[in-house]
């Protein structure tokens, strides 16, 4: 399955960001084990490379890589064997880097005018970041002008919004703390809950 497809498909990113190796080695294991199939290492975690080389031996999992600000991050970034490339911001050299090493873009977007700069330098997901600065209705405001394009908000989403998210036009969501609120003993609780919320907004009719 192409990574577009895959992210598409699972509509939930588990992110992991943390101030060490071991706890993101374990965040994100515990991730897989409660179903997170799309997951995203940020490069503010320590060792987030080696946790992202471990994670992408499992073909049954779509990796990636977040908080990508160069050109040599993207470069590291797929050598480690990430499938996509995150950032919270829109910075067309990284776009071309991640397109260039046949990797899956999704920078942060926030504005109409960074809208369009992202999508001339060929990104592929717009990532509406910080999502809960925004809010639902400016999704569906920047969606207007830019029809057909594929949408992930990340930031501060929570399970009383997802529903709102996916009705103004979010084709999957990121989801760092809301996940990980707890601990690593509540991962999976917190993951069952927004796969439900998840299922339940996409359910036709």
């Amino acid at each position: 399955m192409k990574t577009i497809d895959a992210l598409l498909q699972h509509k939930i990113m588990g992110l992991v960001r943390t101030n060490d190796q071991v706890t993101g080695e374990a965040l994100a294991q515990a991730m897989v084990n409660a179903g997170i199939r799309a997951i995203e290492i940020t490069l503010t975690t320590p060792g987030a490379l080696n946790i992202v080389e471990k994670l992408a031996a499992n073909k049954d999992l779509t990796v990636g890589v977040g908080t990508v600000l160069t050109k040599k991050e993207v470069k590291a970034s797929a050598k480690a064997g990430a499938l996509f490339i995150v950032s919270p911001n829109t910075d067309e050299d990284v776009i071309d880097q991640t397109k260039d090493l046949k990797m899956v873009s999704m920078p942060g977007v926030a504005t109409a005018t960074e809208v369009g700069v992202a999508i001339k330098a060929g990104a592929d997901i717009l990532k509406l970041f910080p999502a809960s600065t925004y809010g639902p209705s400016h999704l569906k405001a920047l969606r207007d002008p830019y029809p057909g394009k594929l949408w992930c908000p990340t930031g501060g989403i929570s399970l009383g919004t997802v529903d709102d998210w996916f009705a103004a036009g979010a084709n999957l969501i990121g989801l760092g703390g809301p996940l990980t609120k707890g601990g690593i003993a509540k991962v999976k609780e917190n993951v069952v809950a927004f796969m439900d919320a998840v299922s339940a907004a996409n359910k036709v009719g």
